[in-house]
């Protein structure tokens, strides 16, 4: 960390991306409150997540990383909030029995509120209005006053984002997280999908596991058994709400954002000499890093440099969002920079973003087909060079939508408008999901496999 790094050290940088707030002194007034609030998360959370996801890097777990594009005020309630970390813990049970290591599981949730877009403007009927950028900043709906950035907004993102953490940890630690009964939750899914028979093998190995355990005397209401960890992320966009959320850990005297236990930072924001990575460059927190297909190699490694100049493993995670046809032309040199570099990092796939194209009914959508080849390209990619795909990022919801095409359930561009519900970018719904989990649990298989072999090699070179 540079000596000369303040929480508002970004402001002297130039910026991209945020919204301009007509009323200075009431954007102070909002800073100022955020900043006499309780953090959100703590530092030694922070701290954990990391170590966890040291462990990704080392090959030793699987990062699951999943939730939605932007969380909405309108959307906000228990059930929206517990049908999404449900659907988690399903992806996770069947990734965790494939890989045959502990998956880290963090939701883009509490706090997940803002969204980088292509224009600051949008035109409707001849009238122009600034951008939807999110419910932390401004509103969807096509009006001025909706549209108009407003700060006190940060502070209705604030209070969701705490009553989200504390039912979130409720349901982590307070026996709904339960392995068996999330593994009966995953044997209702697969009875019920027309593709049963593809996965009931899966489901029934699992099944198997489980009655093993419970004859070993493994109790189910064992800490291991009974709860889990889980973890909030966010795209670090909105600097204000940021600054005013970082705080010194009392313990080792180092900066943490306690908005959220992991901040990224997206293609449109990643630039070496401006706000947001001068800001992310100050705080402990383990940090993403979007990488597409237009990413300057050189640039990349000075931001790796900046973000982790002791090359701490796990501190930095590769979120890699190429589209299914670029992937195996755009990933491959990116791996060979960072491995001829020496950085320790934990590769991603983000199959979602690069993957986007307009429906012949004028949706915004996904093909969850192309969704799930870039995932196995990605794999293949990373088993070929040597390296460890180490895991995936998904925009999903626990809920029943129609907003991508594709899986078991065969949704149509026709079927688009039946359950269309985001604001911003289209979502996997739950049935999506948890097939997705399934359909990658064998990839996972591959690529352990291709692991144990490999250091049965360097264990044989070195006798």
């Amino acid at each position: 960390m540079s000596n000369t790094w303040t929480p508002r050290s970004w402001r002297s940088k130039p910026i991209r991306q945020v919204p301009t707030y007509t009323d200075q002194a009431e954007l102070e007034r909002v800073e100022k409150e955020l900043g006499v609030c309780p953090p959100l998360v703590f530092a030694g959370e922070a701290r954990r997540l990391t170590k966890q996801l040291g462990d990704v890097a080392q090959g030793k777990a699987f990062l699951l990383q999943g939730g939605d594009c932007a969380e909405s005020f309108g959307e906000f309630n228990a059930n929206n909030i517990r049908d999404t970390f449900r659907v988690l813990l399903q992806m996770s049970v069947a990734m965790t029995y494939a890989a045959a290591c502990p998956v880290v599981k963090v939701g883009r949730m509490a706090g997940q509120f803002a969204k980088p877009r292509s224009d600051d403007f949008e035109t409707v009927n001849g009238v122009k209005l600034p951008s939807y950028r999110g419910d932390i900043i401004n509103g969807f709906e096509f009006n001025e006053p909706s549209r108009m950035p407003d700060p006190n907004r940060m502070l209705k993102a604030y209070s969701q984002s705490a009553s989200t953490l504390n039912l979130l940890r409720a349901f982590a630690q307070g026996g709904y997280a339960n392995l068996h009964k999330v593994h009966q939750w995953n044997l209702e899914f697969v009875k019920n999908n027309p593709a049963s028979e593809q996965y009931m093998d899966m489901a029934n190995r699992i099944d198997e596991a489980l009655g093993f355990m419970r004859a070993c005397g493994m109790d189910a209401d064992t800490r291991e058994l009974s709860g889990t960890d889980f973890y909030t992320s966010h795209e670090a966009l909105l600097l204000w709400y940021e600054e005013a959320l970082t705080r010194i850990d009392s313990t080792t005297g180092d900066w943490y954002d306690t908005s959220g236990h992991m901040l990224w930072v997206g293609d449109r924001t990643r630039f070496i000499d401006e706000a947001h990575i001068e800001f992310l460059s100050g705080i402990g927190n383990p940090i993403g890093v979007k990488v597409g297909p237009t990413t300057n190699l050189d640039d990349l490694i000075r931001i790796l440099d900046k973000l982790n100049p002791q090359n701490e493993s796990g501190k930095i995670t590769l979120i890699c969002r190429m589209g299914a046809d670029l992937i195996e032309a755009k990933l491959p040199p990116i791996i060979h920079r960072i491995e001829q570099e020496g950085c320790q990092v934990v590769w991603s796939s983000d199959p979602m973003h690069g993957n986007t194209i307009k429906s012949s009914t004028g949706f915004k959508t996904r093909p969850f087909e192309k969704v799930l080849e870039e995932i196995r390209r990605f794999f293949r990619i990373h088993r070929s060079e040597g390296t460890y795909a180490g895991g995936v990022h998904f925009e999903m919801t626990g809920q029943n939508v129609t907003e991508c095409t594709g899986g078991a359930m065969d949704i149509t561009d026709e079927n688009l408008g039946d359950r269309y519900h985001t604001f911003c970018d289209p979502r996997l719904n739950a049935s999506q999901s948890l097939e997705l989990a399934f359909l990658i649990a064998e990839s996972l298989k591959e690529e352990r496999q291709a692991l144990a072999k490999k250091a049965l090699k360097n264990q044989t070179k070195v006798k």
